[in-house]
């Protein structure tokens, strides 16, 4: 016999982020399943990822590249991979260099303005706006 209700808890990712599958039993042969990552419901920790972190999605020399500042820190991911980055502050605001192969990046940390908005960051690879991702 085998176990059919519980928990199993993994590592996802290169962050080794704390998931788990929670299996519970609702009635007769029906079962529910519930992803939690880092403690919270699948749903909560992607509202607050999407608080603390931009993503960009682009191509680069024919392969898709996903690019992740974690506003926090100021650390950028590319593919799952930190990069090495140098930072400068600049009139309006910081600059976060970095390189996806042999082209220039660079996340521009500006004011919005707006109390609200706070602060705006933007893309640009080899000197061209990238727009943000939604997903």
């Amino acid at each position: 016999m085998f176990k059919l209700v519980g928990k199993e808890t993994f590592t996802v990712g290169s962050t080794n982020t704390k998931a788990t599958i929670v299996i519970e039993a609702i009635s007769g042969f029906a079962y529910e399943y519930t992803l939690e990552m880092d403690g919270k419901s699948l749903q909560k920790f992607i509202n607050n990822k999407n608080q603390t972190t931009k993503t960009w999605l682009l191509r680069v020399d024919g392969a898709d590249c996903r690019v992740v500042l974690e506003k926090d820190t100021m650390d950028v991911w590319c593919n799952g991979q930190k990069m090495d980055t140098t930072g400068e502050f600049v009139d309006d605001g910081t600059e976060t260099h970095f390189m996806v192969g042999e082209h220039g990046c660079c996340i521009k940390a500006t004011s919005s303005g707006k109390k609200k908005s706070g602060i705006v960051h933007y893309l640009l690879l080899d000197g061209e706006k990238i727009p943000a991702s939604t997903q």
